[in-house]
């Protein structure tokens, strides 16, 4: 991701995680996870370097991303969500994640380049 945002849901729940990819970060790839919800109005920042995933734990949920840039698909990386080194608990009622083609074929955190380095996000936020 490019610019940073703020994820909200306005109607149903999600289960919101956002995990550092800044390589050379003393925190890189570990995460944190909260539980969004239209009836507890919670908000999520996810800053410049952090990866961002959810998944719906109620049948009609809606989220809102703002960014503070243009969006452009090309520009924002996307991970595998279930690798091992991610070591994420998603909540799942069946036991398994449904994922499009798409998301199956994205790289594992192991396989990310391109990615700024903790130090050049950090010296650009400063």
């Amino acid at each position: 991701m490019i610019s940073h945002a703020i994820a909200c849901v306005v109607c149903g729940a999600i289960f919101d995680v956002v995990f550092d990819i800044r390589i050379g970060s003393p925190t890189f790839g570990q995460h944190v996870s909260r539980i969004l919800s239209a009836k507890n109005r919670e908000q999520l920042w996810i800053s410049v370097g952090f990866a961002h995933g959810f998944s719906t734990l109620e049948l009609y949920t809606e989220v809102i991303n703002n960014v503070t840039d243009f969006y452009a698909l090309k520009r924002n990386g996307r991970i595998l969500q279930n690798g091992v080194a991610l070591n994420i608990a998603w909540p799942l009622a069946s036991g398994e994640a449904i994922l499009s083609a798409e998301d199956q074929s994205h790289p594992l955190l192991s396989e990310l380049s391109k990615v700024s380095s903790y130090w050049t996000v950090a010296k650009k936020n400063t």
